[in-house]
């Protein structure tokens, strides 16, 4: 079975979940909001990337707040 696009976003996002999930457990917390390290945070970073990349499929374009 031929991977499609969607599959590929989709797994990325999942695999950066669960890395997300796995730090804020180590750090016993809920929710990246409280964590001292957020503004510098390489794994936040990550999941944020996937997320956008998962809703705009790798067609491109700035992501910026």
């Amino acid at each position: 079975m031929e991977e499609t696009n969607k599959d590929k976003w989709q797994f990325e996002l999942g695999k950066a979940l669960v890395e997300l999930q796995n730090c804020q457990r180590e750090k016993n917390l809920n929710s990246c909001m409280s964590c001292k390290e957020i503004l510098v945070c390489t794994t936040k970073e990550q999941y944020v990337r996937a997320v956008y990349e998962s809703m705009n499929k790798g067609s491109g374009g700035g992501f910026e707040f």
